[in-house]
């Protein structure tokens, strides 16, 4: 109680300091909440990959023209290094996408200048929609490395083998996109609300 100008009594709440369990707490919230900037590794790291496949598809590419212009016929000798090539850049754009899921789901929104520069495909709110993109960029990567087994190989035992292998995991991927994400359309709500879904903030 104290006593103000008028003579009236009222009552400050006096400062007390917090217990030791809420001071624990305190630090453990604020050490879990910094940890999140660790999804920089993978990050930096998936980026990484990323330009090594950009590279090596451009350096396959560049060796499969000057193969082509040594010995132009028959064509189909070919055809399986340019697979080659979309398959490494595929496998690329799927090391960056994962780049950029991870740093949307820990770090926060990619903005430039306040304003979203990314597609909208490329919009991640939850696990789940980095777990979509990825699977559908892998069904991309298996379906390509069937073709170039399949222009390479002679054998057909060992092409019906190799894709009967390529078609059950692919199934299981379909399988997976089509019933396998628990996430409803209220999920999503808050990224209608105008919240930036910064965790920092």
């Amino acid at each position: 109680m104290s006593a103000m100008p008028d003579g009236t009594d009222s009552e400050i709440p006096e400062h007390r300091p917090g217990r030791p369990g809420s001071r624990l707490r305190d630090g453990v919230e604020r050490t879990l909440t910094a940890s999140l900037w660790l999804a920089f590794v993978p990050v930096v790291f998936l980026l990484v990959a990323t330009l090594i496949a950009y590279v090596y598809g451009v350096a396959v590419l560049i060796n499969a023209m000057d193969a082509m212009i040594a010995h132009p016929f028959p064509i189909g000798h070919h055809v399986g290094s340019l697979l080659l090539d979309i398959d490494l850049f595929l496998i690329g754009s799927t090391a960056l996408v994962s780049a950029i899921g991870f740093y949307e789901l820990f770090i926060g929104d990619i903005r430039v200048g306040g304003v979203d520069r990314l597609p909208g495909w490329l919009a991640m709110h939850d696990l789940n929609d980095l777990k979509n993109r990825i699977a559908s960029m892998i069904v991309l990567v298996l379906a390509v490395a069937f073709a170039e087994e399949a222009v390479d190989s002679p054998e057909p035992l060992h092409l019906l083998e190799f894709g009967a292998g390529i078609t059950t995991v692919i199934l299981g991927l379909v399988i997976f996109l089509r019933w396998g994400n628990h996430a409803g359309p209220s999920d999503h709500a808050g990224s209608s609300d105008g919240s930036s879904g910064d965790p920092y903030k």
